[in-house]
């Protein structure tokens, strides 16, 4: 698919490897799809499953760049542009500040996520997670999750407790109640700080 697109008008104002990202993404989308129709029509899968949505006429969709096409100095992060762009307006990059809590070593990807008017950045990285080695196997805690009772706790060394969630629930109430007073009348995607 990407050698068909190579000539395109569109994969052109993007950065190569942002483009071949994006269709890797629908490909997968559409792969995804396929699956889950067979399934469906097999009864394996209850759910009919949804066919991707394009964005509408003059909508932005997200946009994802590897970490291979992206450089770090001085605490900022230079996206690269195509060549299109670059030859339309004379800038190959913007630079990103990088947040100070990450190490560039671990990210992945960022994707660049239009919503509400603005651009959102979200920075894909690499998780370790280190388990205690002095963890007692022998003493165990079992945690239900629910809405009433947001956490119900019993352990096999005999102590058992509930949290109630009551409280919790109706203040998420009341703050859904005022999003939706807030938003009444707007347009869609509307959002105030």
């Amino acid at each position: 698919m990407i050698a068909i697109l190579l000539s395109n008008f569109n994969y052109k104002f993007l950065h190569s490897r942002a483009a071949q990202q994006t269709l890797r993404a629908v490909a997968e989308s559409f792969q995804s799809y396929k699956e889950l129709s067979y399934k469906h029509l097999a009864g394996e899968f209850s759910n009919k499953p949804q066919l991707i949505k394009y964005r509408k006429k003059g909508g932005l969709a997200f946009i994802t760049y590897p970490k291979q096409a992206l450089k770090l100095t001085e605490n900022k992060v230079r996206v690269p542009l195509g060549k299109k762009v670059q030859a339309a307006f004379k800038v190959d990059s913007f630079l990103l500040n990088f947040p100070n809590n990450l190490d560039f070593k671990k990210i992945r990807k960022i994707r660049i996520i239009p919503r509400n008017n603005c651009f959102y950045v979200e920075w894909v990285y690499q998780l370790e997670i280190k388990l205690h080695k002095t963890m007692e196997k022998d003493k165990v805690i079992g945690i239900d999750r629910g809405l009433d009772n947001w956490l119900a706790c019993l352990s096999n060394v005999g102590t058992s407790f509930i949290i109630s969630g009551r409280h919790l629930k109706s203040v998420n109430q009341w703050y859904n109640k005022q999003v939706a007073t807030i938003k009444d009348n707007k347009p869609q995607g509307f959002w105030s700080i």
